[in-house]
């Protein structure tokens, strides 16, 4: 970021070294070495034992065995072919599952290192029920639809209260003709997590505050919903950073906005003065049911699972596909910020419902897809 005369500690001394991404499990630090990198951060590890309910060193054979899982899943994909039916992580198991629907590819499935799960739908048909579920209209009560490949459908999440309404009655029964679908009870309707502007750090758009995402090289990615291309953005000093150089919202949650007026990129997610922080490594995509941890610029770091991938998402502004779903809680001026899972960039927070008091659900836009619409290149250690 930029120079200032006035240093503060913890969350502004990194501040004032670069276009830093607000989100996220945060470990940090040293320099890197010849060895290899350590798995995790203590604050990391701190944060999976809080919110899992799990020792330290079973946090460690976690991360080691959901990264395993995550190298492994393109090789057992191939070896499954077009009989690949989608792909989770067990962690009671501590191995990646890989659906398929002919028993004759199962062998290649497990010679690849992963265990198998026999199905009647292929991925790539659930992804064309899906994709024809995606043109309907959807009622406030439902909150959003994905591909389930543990039950092989196109799971539709309806808010609890209004499972009985007609328009939601109707969307559902229209849903049921486009393929394989299992409707699921959700206790809200989802939200985005902007808040108006208050006393912090983070960045503000007119009298918006959100999060920062990822750094990438000339700026950083955040929630589209925080802010329209062309809009200037301030940090948390009230100094220019940028602008949003683009920005789509709804249909995306993503954006991206520029770094300049003496500000720059570190690749690290911040530690808030409470815990280090968090190198980035790279963007590999966590399996269905690895952790995922989640930092924001209201509520710090929240870790949780990743519950669902391709997840259209139905706002009151409108549906927003291609979301990840995480039982991580979050909450207003959330938005933005980095989901993390280990070392590696996930996604920016776009909304959920609940609250970290009472717990909740909450989506992100994967790091990956802004990247390449954009063209960007992520700022890793």
């Amino acid at each position: 970021m930029r120079h200032a005369p006035l240093l503060r500690t913890g969350l502004s001394a990194l501040l004032l070294v670069g276009a830093w991404a607000a989100a996220g499990p945060s470990p940090a630090s040293a320099a890197p070495t010849e060895s290899a990198p350590a798995p995790a951060s203590a604050a990391l590890l701190t944060a999976m034992q809080r919110d899992f309910g799990i020792s330290e060193s079973e946090a460690v054979t976690r991360l080691a065995d959901e990264k395993k899982a995550t190298a492994l899943e393109p090789k057992a994909r191939r070896a499954a072919g077009s009989a690949f039916g989608g792909a989770w992580f067990d962690a009671t198991s501590r191995t990646l599952v890989v659906a398929v629907t002919d028993t004759g590819k199962a062998d290649a499935v497990r010679a690849a290192g992963a265990d198998v799960r026999v199905v009647e739908h292929s991925a790539r048909q659930l992804d064309a029920a899906k994709a024809r579920i995606d043109v309907l209209p959807a009622p406030d009560g439902v909150s959003g639809w994905h591909v389930d490949p543990a039950s092989s459908s196109v799971v539709v999440n309806v808010v609890a209260s209004e499972r009985r309404d007609n328009d939601v009655r109707a969307f559902v029964a229209k849903a049921r003709t486009a393929g394989p679908v299992t409707v699921k009870a959700t206790a809200e309707a989802p939200r985005t997590f902007a808040a108006g502007t208050v006393g912090g750090d983070p960045y503000y758009t007119g009298n918006v505050r959100c999060s920062i995402g990822f750094s990438v090289h000339g700026g950083f990615v955040t929630a589209g919903h925080c802010g329209g291309a062309g809009q200037s953005v301030r940090g948390w000093d009230g100094s220019a950073i940028g602008a949003f150089q683009g920005s789509s919202f709804p249909g995306d949650d993503y954006a991206w906005v520029n770094v300049a007026n003496g500000w720059w990129t570190v690749p690290v997610v911040l530690g808030w003065g409470t815990v280090s922080d968090q190198l980035v490594r790279g963007s590999n995509e966590a399996p269905v049911g690895a952790s995922v941890c989640r930092s924001g610029s209201t509520t710090r770091w929240h870790c949780g699972r990743v519950l669902a991938k391709n997840e259209t998402v139905n706002y009151s502004e409108g549906a927003v596909h291609q979301m990840t779903r995480t039982s991580v809680c979050a909450e207003g001026g959330d938005s933005g910020g980095s989901f993390i899972s280990g070392d590696q960039a996930q996604g920016v927070t776009s909304g959920g419902w609940g609250d970290c008091s009472s717990g909740g659900e909450t989506w992100h836009q994967p790091v990956n897809e802004i990247l390449n619409r954009y063209g960007l290149r992520l700022h890793t250690a």
